[in-house]
């Protein structure tokens, strides 16, 4: 019996849809077979000897899809991996997505980033003893196959020196795409994923990923790519096509990063900063533009170095999750520090803690960051006389409400509605630019105040058309020593937030549905929940159901499949003390449901007491939530939550 006969036995076992059994099996007789998958045959024969079946139909059911922008996972075999294949892939259809949108272009141009990543299969899942095409495949490899592609298309691309040791940020990346005038650019990261995966994730000429209904006629190209163009790196060079970035967008960038200052620079000694980029590039971007400002930065040594590998790191290299900062509060705490921030490996997302009486280190989430940094703005620029007459303040739909009670206080515009994903938050700003309006806000890029969403992401300049740790850095240590200056401290500025405007309990619950099974998991979940919405949730009555793809709805007839996708969101008002929304995950295996409970302000001559016990019923409340709801989601596809 030969190997795909071997296959088609096992999948027999695998509890999948039998159309999925038959693509993996199509797309497994090519790469056992085609000449151009060679390399990968001896692994792929060991799977098969292995009896893998499982995991070689999660390999090979489906090319990898396209989430936010492009594609990311785990590296490996099969079209269901990153490899060069599916890059190639996705860059080919760029090319063609870059010849239709700039017809009679002689020579569109990119703009192409990297990160710190090398894939060395941490997870085991391939025989280390066999030849193995993806191993030791770093993001640099990527993007200089990427840059051969370009090249063999007509396409100039822009990328640092092959013996350069710096790497561009994504922000940077989208800094240096407007700067150049570039058509689009490619970024090879996998961002705070685990290390052993990788993606590559495009962006348009506006600095921004594209969006429906452009980011759907990207991706059919992409599904029409029968054959991929190449040059090895060493003839793309050749071509006069690749052209090496200088330190000048670099220099430029961090320029743009301080023009964003909000108040004088400290004295030497004035604020104590603990740093870490957590093995990634934010020591070249965050780093640097708050010791160009003059702050005295102490970073965490053992975790500077940039390495794909985040060997010092707890967890994974996510700012998200306060076990990445374990080592850096050690630090803050040994020099009794004012500020600790961290950024992830892509420098785009920033992580904060703050420190408490007790001595402890309080985490700041996502959330509260961008409460912090929308009052710390917008206050600033009133108080100077700055403040824009039209003033506009960007989120998306599942970041705090907290951000929208502080901006409407400042009598600011708000976009509060969008979906997840801060492409959405670069189209707004495109909106503007082109049109002055996006739906009711009226204005310009130069109204913008601040953009924010949950998951650490904040800008604080249209400059920009991504999420930007540097310059939400800056501004955070600027707010630290704004407090210190005045007797008081980050903790007390959160509190003053609370007090001000009410409290509010954010939580993130995230189920990991891995796997082919996973998948049809999700799915079954969300289109019960769409048949049968919860009535009740945690004891309190769902007084608002809202399915994003209702196209009866406020969004309309989808745009595309991957609106679609996008839309596949669903949302739980209970009065306007509490709501709750659902989705999947774009780039992982994961359902993420945000709760959020919140309190009124806090009435004049509230004593501290019955406060902190109005505190601890809202925190109360949003745990039953999450709980009820948990329980109740899952158990619709007969699944148990894992313990919390």
């Amino acid at each position: 019996m030969d190997a795909l006969a071997q296959v088609a036995e096992g999948f027999r076992g695998v509890d999948a849809e039998s159309a999925l059994k038959d693509q993996a099996l199509q797309s497994l007789r090519h790469w056992l077979h085609d000449a151009e998958f060679a390399p990968y045959r001896l692994q792929l024969e060991w799977l098969v000897a292995q009896s893998q079946w499982a995991g070689l139909l999660d390999r090979f059911y489906q090319i990898l899809p396209f989430g936010t922008g492009g594609r990311r996972g785990a590296v490996g075999i099969g079209p269901n991996r990153m490899n060069l294949w599916t890059l190639g892939a996705s860059v080919q259809g760029h090319c063609e997505f870059l010849k239709e949108r700039f017809p009679g272009l002689a020579a569109p141009q990119v703009v192409l980033a990297y990160d710190v990543r090398r894939f060395e299969d941490k997870r085991g899942n391939y025989n280390p003893k066999l030849p193995n095409p993806v191993l030791h495949l770093s993001s640099k490899d990527f993007a200089h196959h990427a840059a051969g592609i370009y090249a063999a298309n007509g396409i100039h691309a822009h990328i640092l020196p092959d013996a350069s040791t710096h790497f561009l940020a994504t922000p940077e990346l989208s800094f240096a795409i407007r700067q150049l005038h570039a058509h689009g650019g490619l970024n090879i990261s996998a961002s705070h994923n685990p290390p052993d995966d990788n993606g590559g994730k495009f962006y348009d000429e506006r600095g921004g990923q594209p969006v429906p209904p452009d980011d759907q006629i990207m991706a059919d190209l992409v599904d029409q790519v029968r054959g991929i163009k190449t040059l090895s790196w060493t003839e793309a060079t050749r071509s006069g096509r690749i052209h090496f970035l200088d330190d000048t967008t670099h220099r430029d960038y961090i320029e743009l990063c301080r023009k964003q200052s909000l108040v004088p620079p400290p004295r030497f000694d004035e604020l104590k900063v603990v740093f870490t980029p957590l093995h990634g590039v934010g020591s070249l971007t965050a780093q640097e533009t708050l010791v160009a400002q003059g702050f005295r930065v102490t970073p965490v040594e053992e975790q500077m170095a940039p390495d794909g590998l985040f060997p010092n790191v707890t967890g994974t290299p996510n700012p998200e999750l306060p076990a990445s900062m374990d080592r850096a509060a050690e630090l803050a705490r040994s020099i009794d520090a004012d500020l600790l921030l961290s950024t992830d490996p892509d420098a785009d997302r920033l992580g904060a803690m703050i420190p408490e009486p007790s001595g402890t280190w309080r985490f700041v989430t996502g959330n509260e960051i961008a409460a912090l940094l929308t009052h710390f703005k917008l206050a600033q620029l009133q108080a100077q006389g700055r403040l824009p007459r039209s003033a506009i303040v960007i989120k998306t739909e599942v970041t705090s409400g907290l951000v929208t009670r502080i901006a409407r206080h400042f009598r600011c515009q708000v976009v509060e509605n969008l979906l997840v994903g801060f492409k959405y938050i670069a189209e707004v700003l495109w909106q503007l630019e082109q049109e002055g309006a996006y739906e009711d806000v009226r204005g310009t890029p130069e109204d913008f105040v601040i953009a924010c969403e949950e998951s650490h992401g904040i800008l604080v300049t249209p400059n920009i058309r991504d999420k930007d740790a540097a310059g939400a850095a800056l501004l955070l240590a600027e707010l630290a020593l704004d407090q210190k200056r005045h007797g008081r401290t980050m903790l007390d500025a959160l509190n003053a937030l609370y007090r001000q405007f009410g409290y509010f309990k954010s939580d993130l619950l995230t189920v990991t549905l891995s796997g082919i099974e996973g998948k049809q998991n999700m799915t079954r979940m969300l289109d019960a929940l769409r048949r049968t919405p919860f009535t009740s949730i945690g004891g309190v009555e769902v007084t608002g159901f809202e399915d994003l793809r209702d196209e009866q709805g406020r969004l309309g007839p989808f745009k595309g499949a991957t609106d679609r996708a996008a839309r596949n969101f669903l949302l739980f008002k209970m009065g306007d003390r509490a709501r709750l929304a659902l989705r999947p995950s774009g780039t992982e295996p994961k359902a993420k449901a945000y709760v959020e409970v919140c309190s009124p302000a806090c009435a004049p001559g509230t004593t501290t007491e019955t406060w902190q016990a109005a505190c601890r019923q809202v925190d109360d409340s949003a745990a039953r939530l999450a709980d009820d709801f948990l329980h109740k989601a899952l158990g619709l596809v007969g699944l148990k939550p894992p313990g919390r």
